[in-house]
């Protein structure tokens, strides 16, 4: 549905072409472009380094234009009061702990994409009609471009499991079993997530529950907060399994203190034999990687035995303030962007994919294993069923539902009383 063939079948489009870096993609050259145009970008487990050979680039093809980088990794807390004062920057690329593209929607603070995405191409064709997964619509307009396509799953490291004897899962009851027999050997808590941020659980192992479950219909309700979702039956069935695992001591103890590096440094140290987090853990955490490491990863075995594992495209957009003071400028950035010589880049600097179809990374040797083998999990039907949701969680619905399942995770309350809590915050979010 999604990635087969996109970036590891023979034949595709590959590489750079002869006239690498000009940034040809449909615009209209280097003339006439001047101001400032200023870009914020958080900078978390992918880096940075994609971001600064693509701004090279685009100065290098308006040299009149004066370039102004907001990044970091607490970019989004920096910047608030620039959004929040109608004073944004002109581009924004979404990611990072602070950040909510549903949010900045219903705010007014994005502008309207649609008619420009329309008129964009790769290499002679529709743009449109080249994206891995198509981008967000709200109404049926688009206020984003979806620029990374990551998917949430689980890590493990497939050397140890190996040399162990672990069972890598298949789906949930191997995954108990599992967890189980890492504890018993090991005296360790299988199961470690960020406590500080408990949206990496929601998101990594409990949308793709949801999506085996009850399909695309039900992601779309628990994240719209459609009346009745989270107290619906297939909800709780869902949730007695968060509940079993807490029961069973699967977590880690002391997930309510950990943020999200802490949580992967964990991993790392063979303190926790899983984390959910998505495919950027690789290369965030690549100063502290023990020797002997493998990373292996599979789709969140959240699933019911007999069922392929489920998928649930992240995808981390690209946008335009409705308040930009050089709209020009950064209309123009985001078409320069999207291409494939760009999408292979993106795979070399970050060990992920970014949102564009028809790249071949199959003689990539800058491209990491993990990754191709991932891939190709993931482009087997038989082993993987992928669901798209409608759009990212508002925040306002988020936070809320992410407090009541760390309470769930700490053993505080009961998944009856989760769905209770997640129903009322869904039905304050409706007003």
């Amino acid at each position: 549905m999604l990635l087969g063939g996109v970036i590891l079948s023979a034949g595709m489009i590959a590489g750079c072409s002869s006239d690498e870096g000009d940034g040809d993609n449909g615009n209209s050259g280097g003339e006439g472009m001047s101001g400032e145009l200023e870009i914020q970008y958080f900078v978390g487990g992918y880096g940075d380094s994609w971001w600064n050979e693509v701004i090279a680039d685009f100065k290098e093809e308006y040299p009149d234009l004066t370039i102004t980088e907001h990044k970091g990794p607490n970019i989004n807390d920096e910047m608030r009061s620039r959004w929040v004062s109608d004073n944004p920057p002109d581009v924004v690329y979404i990611d990072g702990a602070g950040s909510s593209e549903t949010q900045m929607i219903e705010d007014g603070q994005l502008a309207n994409l649609t008619e420009l995405v329309e008129g964009m191409e790769v290499d002679g064709e529709p743009l449109l009609d080249n994206f891995i997964v198509d981008p967000d619509r709200h109404d049926g307009e688009i206020f984003s471009l979806p620029l990374v396509f990551d998917t949430w799953g689980t890590w493990y490291d497939k050397a140890w499991f190996e040399e162990e004897g672990f069972e890598v899962p298949t789906d949930f009851d191997s995954f108990m079993n599992s967890m189980g027999d890492i504890q018993d050997k090991e005296g360790i808590d299988p199961l470690v997530t960020s406590g500080q941020h408990p949206y990496y659980f929601l998101r990594g192992m409990l949308y793709p529950a949801f999506g085996a479950a009850g399909g695309e219909e039900l992601l779309n309700d628990v994240i719209t907060g459609a009346e009745g979702a989270w107290t619906s039956d297939v909800v709780l069935e869902t949730m007695k399994k968060v509940e079993s695992m807490q029961q069973a001591g699967y977590f880690d103890s002391g997930l309510g203190a950990l943020n999200h590096t802490q949580s992967q440094m964990n991993f790392l140290l063979h303190q926790n034999a899983f984390v959910p987090v998505g495919f950027w853990l690789p290369n965030e955490m690549a100063n502290d990687v023990p020797d002997g490491l493998e990373f292996g990863f599979i789709p969140s075995p959240m699933q019911d035995a007999g069922e392929p594992y489920a998928i649930v495209p992240d995808l981390r957009p690209l946008a335009i303030a409705e308040n930009a003071e050089n709209k020009e400028a950064a209309e123009a950035f985001v078409e320069f962007v999207f291409t494939r010589e760009y999408a292979e880049l993106f795979s070399e600097h970050t060990g992920a994919i970014m949102n564009v179809a028809g790249v071949d990374l199959t003689e990539n040797e800058n491209v990491p294993e993990y990754l191709k083998e991932a891939n190709e999990m993931i482009n087997d039907p038989e082993q993987v069923q992928i669901y798209q949701k409608p759009h990212p969680m508002s925040a306002d619905l988020e936070t809320p539902i992410g407090n009541a399942l760390l309470s769930l995770m700490l053993g505080n309350i009961t998944a009856e009383e989760f769905t209770e809590e997640a129903e009322s915050a869904a039905a304050s979010y409706r007003q």
